[in-house]
């Protein structure tokens, strides 16, 4: 593009100048070029909250807050740990890949925050509360069974209710404190196949419940897939919350789908949604929202915008993902928001503090390969391209540990150092058919070396490229290219991870000094 300009004469390019102000001035959807999917959102005064999906992350169920709608900042988590099992502690071989807590539903209710979610590797619902969304504490309960995509909903009259299902929808009524199901409350179907508006014969089954209720009547908002089409907003409408329901096709572009309704203080409304975005992951869009009929109408003649009447897009950097140095002063925290663990950490295997100055992963078990190593610290990349760097320091790694960074998915890169006695290799390890191969072997021979990966998601060209150095100045390639593909094993865009474990003898450390990330690749 800055070839095609560089040949336009002044004249004719100054036609494009009131444009370039403009988009400069707007909203460009994706909002957030990152994997945040499965979006819940509400407005309490004039911000906005967000819960989103991480799955077998932790912490989990991520808390973002807003003043625009656009930019957003990570504020906390609903839990540290979802649950103790061996699946979620990457135990006896199980791990919870593509599981843990799946979509949540974030309500304000009576000067409280509820969050909840539901979870296949626990079987349970799982409800989370809080007085103050960005200090916590939060409090937890959980009850059988896992109501699959639920939205949770306070009516007028004071009753709680969960929508859920998929295709057949149902509203199963809970006690008042939302702590289980009401013994005796309303159980019933509400849509019998709430696919039906877009002529779905086949293909995903209506889900992803949430419910609103806008001047006294009750939308449900679903996402399908009708099989050969795309992703598809349909909504249903009622007077009261147990039907009838009247359905249509809310929104059918771009496959952007999934989602629901906000409004801002001035009356404008939006539809947050998601789109699958190839390996980067699945990324918030909005879509202006019009009120005709008493239907919400999705679209700008029924098409998602690339720019809307909003305040411009910030960096993710620090926001959503964030460098850190890992000097730490009195008070702040240990890890940053910005971090999650792979699976539930054991916290007696790292520290910021043992070397000052440091992140510190060490080994307490053997194991045979990065996607079951305990305490891998990951973030998430972001598009359309980054950036991560790490500085490692390996004097204090054992005989057959692994140390580096990785790009975890189930088609996973890494670079890192590999002890075999007393020398010491730099691999790249290549994982893109889902079975890693060592792709370069380098001798190392001092004690520090630096690593980076680079990530192209610009349409969708899903590559990343790996680089060593031995003085963190000059960069050499090292291994193949990596195609980045999202998986459904794993139901994650890819993710910076630092690791280090060990193939023969538990209590070596890895010492991280830093991890940078950018949003730019070399040659820019």
């Amino acid at each position: 593009m800055r070839h095609f300009f560089a040949r336009l004469t002044i004249a004719a390019s100054l036609l494009f100048v009131p444009f370039l102000v403009e988009a400069q001035n707007k909203a460009v959807n994706p909002v957030i070029y990152a994997d945040v999917p499965d979006m819940s959102m509400i407005r309490v005064g004039d911000t906005y909250y967000m819960s989103s999906t991480t799955m077998h992350m932790s912490p989990g169920v991520p808390i973002m807050k807003s003043k625009d709608l656009v930019n957003w900042k990570l504020i906390g988590y609903a839990y540290d740990t979802l649950a103790t099992v061996d699946a979620l502690t990457l135990s006896n071989g199980k791990s919870t890949y593509g599981r843990g807590s799946w979509a949540s539903s974030l309500r304000y209710h009576q000067g409280t925050f509820y969050v909840t979610t539901f979870a296949q590797t626990t079987g349970r619902t799982h409800v989370y509360t809080t007085k103050d969304i960005e200090k916590g504490p939060w409090k937890s309960v959980s009850f059988k069974p896992d109501l699959h995509d639920h939205s949770l909903f306070f009516d007028d009259d004071g009753k709680v209710y969960m929508i859920t299902g998929g295709g057949k929808l149902r509203i199963v009524e809970l006690n008042a404190d939302v702590s289980g199901i009401k013994p005796g409350g309303i159980d019933q179907t509400i849509i019998e196949n709430a696919s039906l508006p877009s002529g779905n014969k086949g293909g995903l089954n209506a889900e992803g419940s949430q419910l609103f209720k806008v001047n006294g009547k009750y939308y449900l908002f679903n996402i399908t897939w009708p099989r050969g089409g795309m992703r598809t907003v349909v909504i249903h409408r009622a007077d009261k919350i147990t039907g009838p329901y009247e359905g249509r096709v809310g929104l059918q572009d771009k496959g952007v789908a999934q989602g629901g309704l906000i409004d801002m203080p001035d009356g404008t409304w939006y539809a947050y949604l998601f789109r699958d975005f190839g390996a980067v992951g699945r990324v918030p869009y909005l879509v202006p929202v019009k009120w005709a009929d008493g239907w919400p109408v999705l679209g700008v003649n029924g098409k998602v915008p690339d720019t809307l009447n909003l305040p411009a897009n910030k960096s993710l950097i620090p926001g959503i993902v964030s460098s850190d140095d890992f000097k730490r002063k009195k008070g702040e925290p240990a890890l940053p928001l910005a971090w999650q663990w792979n699976h539930n950490p054991d916290n007696s295997l790292w520290s910021v503090t043992a070397r000052k100055g440091y992140l510190r992963l060490t080994t307490g078990r053997v194991d045979t390969n990065f996607l079951m190593a305990r305490n891998s610290l990951t973030q998430r990349t972001v598009g359309p391209v980054c950036t991560g760097e790490v500085s490692l320091d390996v004097s204090n790694m054992k005989a057959g540990d692994f140390a580096g960074l990785g790009l975890l998915q189930k088609n996973y890169g890494l670079v890192g150092v590999k002890i075999d006695g007393e020398s010491k290799t730099i691999v790249m390890v290549n994982a893109k058919t889902g079975m890693p191969t060592v792709a370069q072997s380098i001798p190392l021979n001092q004690q520090k070396v630096f690593f980076k990966a680079e990530c192209v998601f610009t349409d969708k060209k899903d590559i990343a490229n790996f680089f060593y150095s031995l003085d963190g100045k000059e960069w050499m390639p090292i291994g193949t290219q990596l195609k980045m593909a999202y998986t459904i094993p794993q139901f994650i865009g890819y993710r910076f991870a630092l690791f280090n474990y060990a193939t023969k003898t538990p209590g070596g450390s890895a010492d991280f000094d830093y991890f940078h990330i950018t949003d730019k690749v070399s040659g820019q």
